[in-house]
């Protein structure tokens, strides 16, 4: 009797994490396996307008680690990734389908998924019910906690979290309820792939070259409205050209406003400085690579962290003050990255912009992951009520004031966390007076 043929299965919905998955790969992160499938998800709300990852500059480089690039799209059409989770009653057949359309018979099969918790990778983890699953995170979301409540059949076959080591000592908080053990990708296999997938040598020097500022969209995601993003975009000019630069790079998100761009223009030429946009859709860090940027300005992206860690780039925020105040709900799962963007990384301007006293550097790793920890708590105190412990610490010890702005007084009253206002003890008291608080805060929408 043969042995069973293992195949692997990694899906991915943008080319960082197609980087990352490389560098998994490059480094010994998964054993050996018959067969390599990357399974390619395009996410965006038209995809038929939008160009898969697998379409990509420069991703030619990177397909030789695969047997063979599949589409879920194309899988599913006219279905979109975003939206479709198979009925519970349509499972074994759909199950016995997909095993067939992929060639898979009786393989063996390991899954390596991004974002469990939603689909397309809920729906990919219900489809191949035997497989273990990696997951693995490609950015600061993966200090946070699992931001819904995932089904012990599927959280239990998640055996670690891959994840790339953006902030030194700092713990992921994702999937540690079912406990998936963290595991970092290593940083020079990361930026090996990103040499090659730009098709240079390794970069120089930095210092001599322009400020490089990352635009993130926040409109489009409702963080922001429009004219808010334009204004965050020209703090960005800015700040920049009062520290000295008078060569600007703008790289905007793929999918903004171009007009966006030529007020930034505009802007660099009044306050005697040049700006260019860099239209081409390549990853931050293959400029990096070209660039050799003397600072990288932005808001909170992963990109700020990469910079700052793996290519040792100056860097800059701007406006996480703002977005922390007004980020809703409290456990919307972009609060860590711009908590943890927010506590590392100085701001642009000096005093004048942000609102939040800086910790930067100044903050240990312990309390750092003491910070996390409170904030993913009052993100999530069912998922992980073993956080109170932490948070109770950091909200008592001596970063708590610096900090205050990462929590609502709202959310630390209800949590009855340290900073929040007194309640009674008595049930139907506090009941009262937390139905008090909402409508206050439904008074000031």
């Amino acid at each position: 009797m043969s042995a069973r043929r293992t195949t692997q299965i990694f899906c991915a919905s943008t080319l960082y994490g197609a980087v990352t998955l490389a560098a998994a790969v490059d480094s010994g992160c998964f054993g050996t396996a018959d067969r390599r499938i990357l399974l390619v998800t395009n996410n965006a709300a038209v995809p038929e307008t939008t160009p898969a990852l697998d379409e990509a500059e420069g991703f030619d480089r990177l397909r030789a680690r695969f047997d063979s690039v599949l589409s879920w799209n194309e899988t599913i059409s006219p279905l979109h990734p975003g939206g479709w989770i198979p009925r519970p009653s349509d499972l074994p057949l759909l199950q016995r389908h997909l095993r067939k359309l992929w060639d898979l018979g009786d393989d063996r099969v390991e899954l390596a998924l991004e974002s469990i918790q939603v689909t397309p990778a809920l729906a990919i983890a219900q489809l191949l019910p035997d497989a273990p699953i990696t997951v693995y995170a490609d950015g600061l979301m993966s200090y946070g906690p699992t931001r819904n409540k995932i089904d012990p059949l599927i959280g239990g076959r998640v055996g670690r979290l891959l994840h790339l080591d953006l902030v030194t000592g700092l713990s992921p908080l994702l999937l540690a309820e079912f406990g998936a053990v963290p595991e970092a990708v290593p940083t020079e296999a990361f930026t090996q792939v990103v040499e090659e997938l730009a098709g240079s040598g390794a970069a120089g020097s930095h210092g001599d070259g322009p400020a490089l500022l990352l635009g993130q969209y926040l409109a489009a995601l409702n963080l922001l409205t429009a004219a808010e993003e334009e204004e965050l975009h020209l703090r960005m000019v800015r700040g920049a050209v009062a520290r000295g630069h008078r060569r600007l790079v703008f790289k905007p998100h793929p999918t903004a406003p171009d007009a966006w761009s030529r007020t930034l223009v505009r802007e660099a030429e009044e306050l005697g400085a040049e700006l260019t946009v860099e239209h081409r859709p390549v990853l931050a860090e293959v400029l990096y690579g070209e660039l050799r940027p003397a600072l990288v300005v932005g808001c909170f992206s992963t990109a700020l962290l990469t910079a700052r860690t793996f290519y040792g780039l100056p860097v800059a925020r701007v406006g996480t003050d703002t977005l922390l105040e007004r980020l809703a709900p409290f456990q919307n799962s972009n609060r860590i990255p711009l908590t943890v963007v927010d506590a590392v990384v100085p701001p642009l301007e000096d005093g004048t912009g942000d609102g939040g006293a800086p910790v930067g550097d100044a903050v240990t790793t312990e309390q750092l992951n003491d910070l996390v920890a409170a904030v993913g708590f009052a993100m999530q105190p069912k998922i992980r009520p073993e956080l109170r412990e932490p948070a109770v610490r950091h909200l008592s010890g001596p970063l708590a004031e610096r900090t205050r702005h990462h929590f609502t007084r709202r959310r630390l009253t209800v949590l009855d966390l340290p900073g929040g206002l007194p309640l009674p003890r008595h049930p139907r008291v506090r009941h009262l007076a937390r139905r008090a608080l909402r409508l206050r805060k439904a008074l000031k929408r």
